[in-house]
């Protein structure tokens, strides 16, 4: 094959099988895989050693001038992204997780046989290479001069087009690999959310906070309100549930005198899918004896700050600390007229949701289920920058202490940004007979049909009797973190492989 025709691009319509078929465009790329076996070469190596990120590659670069040339080798791998070249010199864009480096390869330097091995290598095939830094004469681009070179993994498939990209969300979302590989920005962002809970793990490890595992598979869940998936274990035989949330567990370890503990894991909830909901999604909780919801609040301020400064974010939002801070009752009467406090039955407050005409379906609401829909329609969206919404209803916080001063409120705020809740905390309720009380609340509105309660937990209620010092708690959403510093509107974009519809 002339090198000219091996090296151009291929077209639009060869890259997506129109003129040739998806099946036929698989065929030759394995005939290519089994003409290198027939001469000798492993296509499928077990390993290549001393691989450089390619971003070090082009930092050692930056020091030479145009057209200046080395004998400093390197050693690079990844991804063939573009191909181009004519007679006996050839060009190539290789990409691996850290960026993108030009490849010279030349027929002198290589030799026959190999220049032309190089020159069949198909978009997307995985080549290591070996070669001699410089810098190219005319756009001044960091080079690899090749010195040899090895296929580390054939491509039967063709890649996403390399100038249409992969578009397509559905697409993008089901085959996260080939989003990643067409869409450099995706991969830059799943880099930083790594980084993201790496920063928020070392701050609170800084802080004197000790990484646990708790359950997921539990036998009875709690620690938020909501519906769990349900399985069952064979042997034991007996239902457990994917936990919604660690926090019970987490406050036995504090009953048990670890003082500070936090748990990163993946809780699921068995509710409906939206641009900031996926059934199974990423949370930190931490509890902190010796401390309240206030202390709380200026320790969430400086995790999120870690973890902002850990990507280099400079967007929109301002996370220095301190972050503005609204009570629950004025939140929503800013935000709607209605005053909670004076409206403190269902009837009245329905009453006066429907005399402002706020778009809220009343009829069969509990109170609680009212304030909660005033603040999540009207108060939520509102709130762009980063702001702490305190002292919630004592209904809509079970494991909340009732407010030392304010009657029938508890020491509860929620952290909203770019207008979404993204951390909760309470100053946690650590009195066993209070904790009972609410326990039975939750078991009558569960009887009388709400389905997102707290069961009753007499296993928590005896570890409380025990004796829990004062403690504040937080749960924060990584997820939604991770939206608000890549500027990602859908928690799809977050994760890598989101929950989709069949």
């Amino acid at each position: 094959m002339p090198v000219s025709q091996a090296m151009s691009e291929p077209s639009e319509s060869e890259t997506h099988g129109v003129r040739h078929g998806l099946p036929e465009l698989i065929a030759e790329r394995r005939s290519k895989a089994q003409r290198l076996r027939a001469d000798g070469h492993e296509v499928c190596p077990y390993s290549f050693p001393g691989v450089e990120p390619i971003a070090e590659v082009r930092a050692a670069c930056e020091p030479l001038q145009e057209g200046e040339e080395t004998d400093e080798m390197h050693r690079v791998a990844g991804r063939v992204s573009a191909r181009r070249g004519a007679g006996k010199a050839a060009f190539i864009d290789l990409v691996d997780r850290t960026g993108k480096i030009q490849l010279h390869a030349r027929y002198d330097v290589l030799g026959e046989k190999p220049f032309s091995q190089l020159s069949e290598v198909d978009l997307g095939d995985l080549i290591g290479i070996d070669g001699a830094l410089m810098r190219a004469r005319k756009a001044g681009e960091p080079t690899l001069r090749v010195q040899s070179f090895q296929l580390l993994g054939k491509a039967l498939r063709p890649p996403p087009d390399k100038y249409a990209g992969l578009t397509d969300v559905e697409t993008r979302h089901r085959n996260r690999e080939l989003d990643l590989i067409a869409n450099e920005e995706v991969r830059v962002a799943f880099m930083q959310r790594a980084r993201i809970v790496a920063a928020v793990r070392a701050h609170l490890d800084g802080e004197g906070f000790i990484e646990v595992e708790t359950p997921i598979l539990q036998p009875l869940y709690g620690g938020a309100l909501a519906r769990p998936f349900t399985t069952h274990h064979n042997v034991l035989d007996r239902d457990l549930y994917l936990r919604i949330a660690p926090e019970l567990y987490l406050k036995r370890l504090i009953v048990g005198g670890m003082e500070r503990v936090y748990e990163l894991g993946k809780d699921f909830r068995n509710e409906g899918i939206s641009t900031k909901h996926n059934p199974e999604f990423t949370m930190v909780e931490w509890y902190e004896a010796y401390a309240d919801y206030m202390d709380e609040a200026e320790r969430l301020e400086g995790a999120v700050r870690a973890a902002a400064q850990s990507i280099g974010y400079e967007g929109r939002l301002d996370f220095a600390a301190p972050w503005r801070r609204i009570t629950f009752v004025e939140a929503v009467q800013e935000a709607t007229g209605v005053d909670l406090l004076a409206h403190q039955d269902a009837a009245s407050l329905a009453k006066a949701i429907d005399e402002r005409d706020l778009g809220l379906k009343t009829a069969g609401l509990s109170w609680p289920q009212l304030a909660d829909e005033l603040l999540s329609k009207h108060v939520e969206p509102t709130l762009t920058q980063p702001t702490f919404v305190l002292d919630y209803p004592v209904e809509l916080s079970p494991f909340a202490r009732a407010h030392r001063a304010k009657p029938r409120l508890a020491e509860r705020w929620e952290a909203f940004a770019g207008g979404m809740e993204i951390a909760n905390a309470f100053s946690e309720l650590t009195d066993p007979d209070e904790q009972r009380t609410r326990f039975e609340a939750q078991h009558r509105l569960a009887a009388d049909g709400d389905e997102e309660t707290q069961p009753y937990d007499e296993t928590f209620l005896q570890a409380l009797e025990h004796g829990m010092p004062p403690t504040g708690g937080v749960g924060l959403g990584i997820d939604r973190l991770v939206m608000l510093l890549t500027d990602r509107s859908t928690i799809r974009e977050v994760v890598l492989f989101p929950a989709m519809r069949t």
